[in-house]
C-alpha cells in the first residue's frame, strides 16, 4: 500500500465513512494518477479541470458521476494533502432534472410474472413491496424479518440509517416458502450467495440487477427497467393509493422531503386532479374545412 493511499484512508476512516465511498474514492484518484501517470501530489489544479474535461467530453459520464469524482479529488487534495481547492476553478456540473420511468400496477405484474426463476421473483416481489435498494435488499436478515409486528428493518441502508418498511401478508408468505426451499438454512443472510444459494455471504447487486432486466425482456417491457425503477413504483403507487409524503419519505429513508416531492410529478391521480386551463375555454365549434 503506497504512502498516500493509506492516509487517504485513514482520513475516510476517521470520519466514518462507508465502504462504497471509500472504495470510489480511492478508485478516483487511482485513476486520476494513472491519466497523468504522475504521483497525484505533483497534480494541480489546471489537471484537475483537464481530467473533469474529459470525464465529460470522451467518457461521457452523468453529471452526477463526474460530481462524485470531483468530490473524490476534493476530499483528497483537502483533507489528505491539506491543500487548497477552488471551487471557482473546479466547479462542480449542473445536474439535468429527469422524471424517472414509472410502471403500471399491470406492467409491474407482468414484469414479476416474468421472473426467469422463483428466487428471482422473490426478489423483484421484495423490491416492489418494500421499496428498499438493491444494496439494501442483497444485505437483508433473516432477522430483519418481524413477522409478529409485520415490519422489515431495513439496517445501515444509505447514510448509515436504518428504517422500518411494512412487512406484506402476500410478502410474507412468499418469503416462507423462499426459505422452505433453500437447501441450506442460513443464519444471517436472507438472500444468500453462491449458485445453489447456500453461501456464507449474500447475494451481489449484479444478481438483482440481472433479475430485473431478464424479467423485463421476458415481459416485453419497452421502457427502461431496473431494480430502482421498482424503488420508484412502490412510491408513486403509494401516493396514488392515498399515502402522505411524509410517511413515503420514511419508507424510502429520505433525509430532505424534498426527495420525496418528485412522486408528485409522477402520480396519476395527482395530474389528473388538475385541469388544463384549456378545459375551461368556450370556444366556438371547429370550421369546416372547404373541400
Amino acid at each position: 500500500m503506497t504512502r498516500l493511499r493509506k492516509m487517504m484512508l485513514e482520513e475516510l476512516k476517521r470520519r466514518n465513512y462507508s465502504e462504497a465511498t471509500t472504495r470510489c474514492y480511492i478508485r478516483t484518484v487511482e485513476d486520476f494518477s494513472r491519466r497523468f501517470k504522475c504521483s497525484p501530489e505533483d497534480l494541480g489544479p489546471e489537471h484537475i479541470r483537464e481530467y473533469q474535461a474529459e470525464l465529460f467530453k470522451k467518457r461521457k459520464l452523468s453529471p452526477g458521476t463526474v460530481t462524485q469524482r470531483l468530490a473524490a479529488l476534493r476530499f483528497f487534495y483537502i483533507k489528505t494533502l491539506k491543500k487548497t481547492w477552488s471551487i471557482a476553478e473546479t466547479p462542480y456540473p449542473k445536474k439535468a432534472f429527469h422524471l424517472p420511468s414509472i410502471l403500471s400496477r399491470e406492467e409491474v405484474a407482468r414484469l414479476i410474472n416474468a421472473a426467469l426463476t422463483p428466487f428471482h421473483r422473490t426478489l423483484l416481489m421484495t423490491l416492489y413491496a418494500t421499496g428498499v435498494r438493491r444494496a439494501e435488499l442483497t444485505h437483508l436478515k433473516v432477522s430483519d424479518i418481524d413477522s409478529k409486528r409485520m415490519v422489515i428493518h431495513v439496517q445501515g441502508g444509505k447514510g448509515r440509517k436504518d428504517r422500518d418498511v411494512m412487512l406484506s401478508p402476500k410478502l410474507l408468505e412468499v418469503l416462507r416458502e423462499h426459505w422452505r426451499g433453500l437447501p441450506r438454512k442460513p443464519s444471517a443472510w436472507l438472500f444468500p450467495g453462491n449458485r445453489w444459494h447456500t453461501g456464507d455471504t449474500p447475494i451481489t447487486t449484479k444478481v438483482v440487477w440481472n433479475a430485473c432486466k431478464e424479467a423485463a425482456q421476458r415481459a416485453g417491457l419497452q421502457k427502461d427497467v431496473h431494480p430502482h425503477t421498482l424503488r420508484h413504483c412502490f412510491a408513486t403507487h403509494l401516493l396514488e393509493a392515498g399515502a402522505d409524503l411524509r410517511t413515503i419519505q420514511m419508507l424510502l429513508g429520505h433525509r430532505d422531503l424534498e426527495e420525496t416531492t418528485i412522486y408528485l410529478h409522477l402520480s396519476e391521480r395527482h395530474l389528473s386532479a388538475t385541469a388544463s386551463p384549456l378545459d375551461s375555454l368556450e370556444l366556438k365549434d371547429r370550421p369546416q374545412q372547404d373541400e
